[in-house]
């Protein structure tokens, strides 16, 4: 019997290993690229807030300069499209890569896309949630250097011992709260720092101008 069990055993410890250690992301195209400067195009949306896309943008900045890069000023790149006609992370997005390299001379151009942004009502909660998923691209070679995705939600720190009743109100009074200051930009800042932080497991790694960096 126990000649039985025990390969069976052993494929649920190994299955269960499997679920708990994420897959070792790739990093040898990014190894061999050496980026050492970024170009951050405004993000495309898929939430139905209209502020998604520029406070993420607004925030991607400093996480990635303290990761050892330079970024270029991601207001003066906005403002360069919406001098030549294109006024939407849509459009820009679809600018082919030697375009602009041509015009920006960077060495890899990141793309976001923010999934999720802003904050809804749960009956006994309210959860302001911002979801972005990046990815790093050679702007010389059209190769794929990174990939990564994060979350942040503001219900992440909170607890409560109150009745239903207290939290049913307390969520209300949380969701028109969140929404008229605009929690989602505190949050997309943790969002955009969980993303974009190098040193984290399959994040983006450490630029050329950081101490730590292996590039």
């Amino acid at each position: 019997m126990k000649r039985i069990l025990y390969p069976f055993l052993l494929l649920i410890i190994a299955g269960l290993t499997a679920c708990a250690t994420p897959e070792p992301y790739d990093y040898s195209a990014f190894k061999q690229a050496k980026p050492k400067s970024i170009l951050v195009l405004p993000p495309s949306n898929q939430s139905p807030d209209v502020n998604a896309s520029y406070s993420v943008l607004s925030r991607v900045t400093h996480p990635l300069a303290e990761s050892g890069y330079y970024v270029f000023p991601v207001a003066v790149v906005d403002e360069a499209f919406r001098q030549n006609g294109m006024t939407t992370p849509e459009d820009i997005h679809n600018v082919p890569l030697d375009k602009l390299y041509e015009i920006f001379g960077a060495d890899a151009v990141l793309y976001i896309d923010v999934a999720e942004y802003g904050t809804s009502y749960r009956v006994i909660s309210s959860d302001t949630r911002v979801t972005a998923n990046a990815e790093l691209v050679d702007m010389r070679t059209g190769q794929k250097l990174w990939s990564g995705s994060a979350t942040a939600s503001s219900t992440e720190q909170s607890s409560s011992s109150s009745s239903v009743l207290v939290m049913m109100v307390q969520a209300v009074i949380e969701q028109v709260a969140n929404t008229l200051t605009d929690k989602g930009h505190e949050i997309s800042g943790i969002t955009s720092a969980r993303l974009l932080t190098a040193g984290t497991p399959n994040g983006i790694l450490f630029g050329p101008r950081s101490p730590h960096s292996s590039l």
